[in-house]
């Protein structure tokens, strides 16, 4: 995601985007998205501030590594565990580090809400829960995140690279993983086939 001239986003009223606006929101990448990180990823922003945003792709699965290999290499037990989650590519900053996105009927200390129902914890804690059989009833696995500077996201938006929706349980946790950007889209009642060849503002 590269900075691009400033133009104030829009939110789907038309109106401008209020900082931290986006923060619990799901960005659906539109069809021109070039980039091969990003390109028909479905996003949920975990943080949004005048200072940037972070969030986590949710559709881009991790096929080589299972989530008992991943508990085996970082030392949690019990082997095997007695439950298991997703795991995703999260995104392309710090692709070594963790975060669990979760139903926020469990929480630890340093857990961050994302949303009333959704809840975000970066400690083992949550790991050796969901080993153990416990921990919350929904969530996966995210390896590494996304990221964006003061104004970028904004920007973006302003471009039209991004659509955005209100999460629900189903599209962050629920169903295979190659038909999440599209429930997305219909959640919005949107044709991914209307969607083809729309280009960005300049």
């Amino acid at each position: 995601m590269s900075p691009r001239e400033h133009q104030p986003a829009q939110g789907r009223s038309g109106g401008p985007l209020r900082h931290g606006a986006l923060a619990g929101q799901l960005l659906i990448a539109m069809p021109h998205m070039q980039d091969p990180n990003f390109a028909g990823s479905l996003i949920l922003i975990c943080a949004h501030s005048p200072d940037g945003a972070m969030g986590l792709v949710l559709n881009q699965p991790i096929p080589k590594l299972s989530f008992e290999a991943l508990l085996r290499q970082i030392g949690v037990e019990p082997l095997p565990p007695q439950r298991s989650i997703r795991m995703v590519n999260g995104g392309p900053i710090e692709e070594g580090r963790g975060f669990v996105l979760h139903s926020a009927d469990w929480q630890a200390e340093g857990s961050m809400a994302v949303t009333g129902d959704v809840a975000l914890t970066a400690s083992l804690d949550v790991l050796q829960a969901i080993a153990s059989g416990g921990g919350p009833r929904q969530g996966l696995l995210a390896l590494g995140y996304a990221g964006w500077g003061a104004g970028q996201l904004e920007q973006e938006i302003a471009r039209n690279d991004w659509l955005h929706v209100a999460p629900d349980e189903d599209l962050l946790f629920v169903g295979p993983d190659e038909t999440r950007w599209r429930r997305a889209l219909a959640k919005l009642k949107v044709n991914p086939l209307l969607l083809s060849g729309v280009a960005g503002r300049a």
